[in-house]
């Protein structure tokens, strides 16, 4: 097990919180939270070991799109490959904007 922790530029606080996927599921499990203005925190419990220049790498890709709202992200990971990590988020994201 691995815990890694990332830093991004964000945007104003996101309005709600969010809970999507399911670790049981062998997929992934992504808690978000509003956080401090103008910082994105993202926490990933991680199975694998060695991973975090993937995970850079996928949240650099999403957050260059566009600047994400200031959040805590807690990510319980189990193996999920890039493209489910970015669906998750993208969920995510998507659930707080309609709160």
């Amino acid at each position: 097990m691995e815990t890694l922790s990332f830093t991004f530029p964000a945007g104003e606080p996101g309005a709600g919180r969010a809970l999507v996927g399911c670790v049981g599921s062998g997929d992934l499990e992504v808690l978000l939270e509003p956080g401090s203005h103008g910082v994105l925190t993202i926490n990933v419990v991680t199975s694998v070991n060695g991973s975090a220049p993937r995970w850079q790498q996928v949240f650099q890709r999403l957050f260059a799109e566009q600047l994400p709202p200031a959040m805590n992200i807690d990510i319980h990971d189990f193996g999920a490959t890039p493209g489910v990590v970015r669906l998750r988020l993208e969920q995510g994201f998507e659930e707080i904007a309609h709160d």
